[in-house]
């Protein structure tokens, strides 16, 4: 593929410059609309080293507003990012609606420079070219415009800029020994580079390539084909809204004999229970055992992550409660999830849990989870039908992202019946103490207890799965969930160790 480029392409400077000034205030308004329309947009920039991406970025934005981007320069990671799903630190990146990441270089360094330099094994290539893939199409399918370039340039022309960077006391520092031997590499880094294009050119984030021997005819190229692909979203947000303006119709409903039947909670009996003598010492054994395999866990490098999610008043913060009691508080973090914020809000939905997954070592515990998605903004309305529908895969991509970076993850239904949940709703009302912890809404949710239960039934058929199994917990007795939650850690804890 890239030995058929044509790396003789040029511009005329009196050319680019009439062209280049159409171009930046088409730019300009482009950048101002994207804000408007609520776009988020990420341009990458990959290529041969000595290819011109610091030039050519900044020639990029030039016409832009700074208030609206950001350029990230991507190194080697460091210490805190090793310690994380190699995808962690460009989720953490990714934009909010209405702005606008410029990357130099990205997370295509995993099959590139990792995989020539022998830091990859063929499954772990395989697999990040997997959660690249997904990683952009779930970013895409929410809004997001992803912009792609590939930098070209022929070895003869590397080598070239390399030693006229190396003769310059002021830019010799730029020309590093890894460098020229990538320079010497290039035969086999064009082989790397065909298979990382051919592999994640995809509809939803295509490759772009660039011939960059000439900077005017690069830098042109560039800005008319963000300007092109940038007007073409507009035209198809613009489109999209016209479509859902009042009186347009409605889509159709599916049929009810086409809804999601399938049960699962149905097969759980609520009358397990435990005696409180049999509790205290199950729960003692268990806590001692979870507090040595939390040190082994640190010193292993074993990331963990547990998933609670349940009916309201099933029993989610005393079994946090007892699972953390004997964990050393340095090497866990409970993060509760309420309503999104304004911040998370404007960033895909899964922005805000990637940000608190654990390092390697540390356990993360959820007391709610991304799981939302696919209930209460299901049922309230929050979000639409397509992306609900869309969220199983996403959410199915995420935990298998977090499996293969070493992860165990184990997520919790805690179930309770309907009488016994308004047994502990007026028990809370009755008691000073627990009042905080009813409210209106929770009320109003058991209103709807029938389609909650339908969603939580198809949701966890379609996300439990061998990398991140779901575990009814029958809650009805408190002591007998308890327990069942702690020997279900410990148990996957040891097999994992082992």
């Amino acid at each position: 593929m890239l030995e058929c480029i044509d790396l003789t392409k040029t511009l005329k400077k009196k050319e680019t410059k009439a062209l280049m000034d159409e171009m930046d205030r088409e730019l300009a308004l482009l950048q101002r609309e994207a804000k408007q329309y609520q776009i988020p947009v990420m341009i990458i920039f990959e290529g041969w080293g000595a290819s011109g991406k610091g030039t050519l970025i900044n020639r990029l934005i030039q016409p832009m507003d700074p208030r609206g981007f950001k350029v990230f320069t991507i190194q080697k990671e460091n210490e805190e990012e090793a310690m994380r799903p190699f995808l962690w630190r460009f989720w953490t990146k990714t934009p909010a609606k209405g702005r606008i990441h410029v990357f130099d270089r990205s997370w295509y360094n995993r099959v590139v420079k990792d995989r020539v330099d022998g830091h990859v094994s063929k499954e772990q290539l395989m697999n990040a070219y997997s959660e690249i893939v997904s990683f952009e199409e779930q970013l895409s399918v929410d809004g997001t415009l992803i912009i792609k370039f590939f930098l070209h340039i022929s070895r003869k022309e590397q080598k070239k800029r390399f030693e006229k960077l190396a003769s310059n006391e002021q830019t010799s520092w730029r020309v590093t020994d890894e460098d020229w031997k990538h320079n010497k590499q290039y035969d086999e880094y064009v082989g790397v580079y065909e298979d990382m294009l051919e592999k994640t050119d995809t509809a939803f984030a295509p490759w772009t390539i660039v011939e960059a021997t000439d900077r005017e005819y690069a830098s042109a190229k560039i800005l008319s084909t963000v300007v092109h692909i940038l007007k073409n979203k507009l035209d198809d947000v613009r489109q999209a809204q016209n479509a859902q303006s009042p009186g347009a119709p409605a889509p159709a409903a599916l049929p009810a004999e086409h809804a999601f039947k399938t049960s699962v909670l149905d097969g759980a009996d609520l009358s397990k229970s435990l005696s409180k003598d049999v509790y205290k010492k199950r729960l003692k054994e268990l806590q001692t055992k979870l507090g040595t395999l939390h040190s082994e866990l640190y010193r292993r490098r074993v990331p963990v992550v547990l998933a609670f999610e349940g009916w309201d008043a099933g029993g989610k913060g005393g079994a946090i409660k007892r699972l953390t009691a004997n964990l050393d508080p340095r090497g866990y973090e409970v993060v509760p999830t309420a309503s999104p914020n304004d911040i998370e809000k404007a960033h895909h939905y899964l922005w805000r849990f990637w940000n608190n997954m654990p390092k390697a070592g540390h356990i993360a515990i959820f007391d709610r989870t991304w799981y939302g998605r696919v209930m209460v903004e299901r049922i309230e309305g929050f979000c639409t039908e397509e992306e609900w529908q869309r969220a199983y895969k996403e959410i199915n991509q995420m935990e298998e992202h977090l499996h293969n970076a070493g992860a165990v993850v184990i997520k919790f239904w805690m179930h309770i019946d309907k009488d016994e949940q308004e047994r502990r709703f007026n028990e809370r009302m009755s008691n000073p103490e627990k009042q905080w912890k009813i409210t209106d809404e929770d009320w109003r949710n058991r209103e709807k207890w029938e389609q909650y239960e339908d969603a939580v039934n198809e949701m966890i058929v379609r996300t439990s799965t061998t990398y991140a199994p779901w575990v009814i917990v029958e809650g009805n007795s408190k002591y007998y969930a308890r327990v069942k939650v702690l020997k279900t850690v410990v148990d996957a804890l040891e097999q994992r160790l082992k």
